[in-house]
């Protein structure tokens, strides 16, 4: 997977993240939170539930998503360092913490060659 597809889908997660929170805050409830995203972003459900899984987001429909989002002509390649981690990163760094704590020094190297190797395989 190229590093724009996986930067788009991030920043589009951010996105979505301060949708819901918008939403949220304005008394909305979780249902429903998804397809009004959609909406705003002008595709439809079946097509956002594809980029959030894998779908890449091509230069015509990321122009799109920034123009409706209000974000400037390529926000969406721009890494952030700000992007809240997801409930799914924040479970897995819940989850590394504890192992490394839990483990002795071969513990955390096999913990550190295992975090490369996958890094390896996705570049």
């Amino acid at each position: 997977m190229s590093k724009i597809t996986v930067t788009r889908r991030e920043n589009v997660l951010v996105l979505f993240h301060e949708h819901a929170e918008r939403a949220l805050a304005a008394g909305a409830t979780t249902k429903g939170l998804e397809q009004a995203f959609a909406a705003t972003l002008q595709i439809s459900p079946s097509m956002w539930s594809q980029i959030k899984a894998a779908r890449p987001i091509g230069d015509k429909l990321a122009r799109q998503i920034e123009a409706l989002a209000r974000k400037p002509a390529g926000w969406l390649d721009e890494p952030r360092k700000d992007a809240p981690p997801s409930a799914a990163e924040t479970a897995f760094l819940e989850l590394a913490a504890t192992a490394w704590r839990r483990t002795n020094a071969a513990g955390r190297r096999a913990l550190r060659e295992a975090v490369k190797r996958v890094l390896a395989d996705a570049a």
